[in-house]
């Protein structure tokens, strides 16, 4: 068994699958699982209601070819934020949460990535901030009665850009149910903005990391960045997190209608198991 497991992030793979179909991909690429996605999107946001019969169908799916669903990205909250200044977006912010860790929890997700906003489409201020700390306390007790891991993306705003930042609200909250899931992409980005290093910014995570986001990146672009042709140190990151004991990645890109799309999947996952074999072992 491999010290590691790579997954792929449901958006690389097109829309117009059916799960099985999806699974199938992940499974041929050399995946060991996917990652799903709960965006703001009307479509994504209606798994939240699936009925039992759904639910157990990609159950059964996931049992049929092998590749489970284990995380959940959950962007939901851009459009619905934990800090929101209205009262209504607020109880739908904590209405999606709720519902997405009885979605992960159904399905057999072991971890649920947050977004690290406290606002995205409203200006962020003192008291989005203090709607975010006690709707993020409500969310983390939420998950701690299902035994879910939240865990929060740096994502390419100010307010959760690096690890460190996300680590105040981890301190804060101080569960076992509360971690951080880096995206090494945006991270990059970050560091190199701020003057620091990428590893020392890992480091402040330190026990607290769940897994990671190998995406890749260049200055001032967050996404759609093809593997090789941006500025992340994937050699680097990945050696660090192998000293942190981060044991889960997920390659995070995007179908973007290319013909050759199986092509890319399967490049990808060759490209990130030779250096994760490099570091973890073959």
């Amino acid at each position: 068994m491999k010290q590691y497991t790579l997954g792929i992030y449901e958006k690389a793979i097109p829309d117009s699958l059916t799960w099985n179909e999806r699974l199938l991909v992940a499974k041929e690429a050399g995946y060991d699982f996917l990652e799903m996605s709960i965006d703001e999107t009307d479509d994504r946001l209606r798994r939240l209601e699936w009925s039992d019969f759904e639910r157990l169908q990609l159950v059964r799916d996931m049992n049929e070819t092998g590749v489970p669903v284990r995380s959940i990205c959950l962007s939901a909250h851009r459009k619905y934020p934990l800090g929101s200044h209205d009262p209504d977006i607020r109880a739908r912010s904590l209405e999606i949460m709720d519902r997405t860790i009885q979605l992960a929890s159904d399905l057999g997700v072991r971890i649920v990535m947050l977004a690290g906003y406290d606002v995205y489409y409203e200006e962020s201020d003192e008291t989005t901030v203090k709607y975010f700390e006690e709707n993020l306390k409500k969310s983390v007790d939420m998950a701690a009665a299902q035994g879910m891991i939240l865990g929060f993306e740096t994502m390419e705003t100010p307010f959760m850009n690096t690890v460190e930042k996300a680590m105040h609200y981890v301190k804060l909250i101080d569960s076992p149910y509360l971690g951080v899931y880096p995206d090494i992409g945006n991270v990059t980005n970050a560091v190199k903005t701020y003057g620091t290093q990428v590893c020392d910014d890992l480091e402040t995570g330190r026990g607290h990391l769940l897994a990671m986001h190998l995406k890749e990146t260049v200055p001032g672009v967050f996404r759609e960045v093809p593997y090789g042709t941006g500025h992340v140190d994937f050699d680097e990151a990945i050696a660090k997190a192998y000293e942190l004991d981060i044991r889960r990645f997920v390659t995070e890109f995007w179908y973007k209608g290319e013909e050759n799309w199986r092509d890319i999947v399967r490049e990808a996952v060759t490209m990130m198991r030779t250096k994760l074999d490099q570091v973890y072992g073959g």
